[in-house]
């Protein structure tokens, strides 16, 4: 049996236009299995909605949903990565 190394991080999304949201959520659904839990604030006064993922995944999976979700238009995110490295 061979042990992938994963990482822990924290994945911030800001959505700034809607268009793409649904497609944003396909990914999400897509790569579910290594989520542990994400959390969605509307912010209503600047018409945003900021939205943070906490994964524990193998690099190349991360840096793949994030560059996908980079991609989006209207989309922003940026990645925290833990010191963890886990097998």
């Amino acid at each position: 049996m061979v042990s992938v190394q994963t990482r822990i991080a924290v994945i911030g999304i800001i959505v700034e236009q809607t268009d793409e949201v649904s497609e944003l959520n396909r990914l999400l659904h897509t790569y579910r299995d290594y989520i542990i839990g994400r959390m969605g604030i509307p912010y209503r006064q600047r018409n945003i909605n900021i939205i943070s993922v906490a994964v524990d995944a193998p690099q190349d999976v991360i840096s793949a949903l994030t560059g996908k979700i980079g991609r989006l238009a209207g989309i922003s995110t940026k990645t925290a990565y833990s010191k963890v490295v886990s097998d």
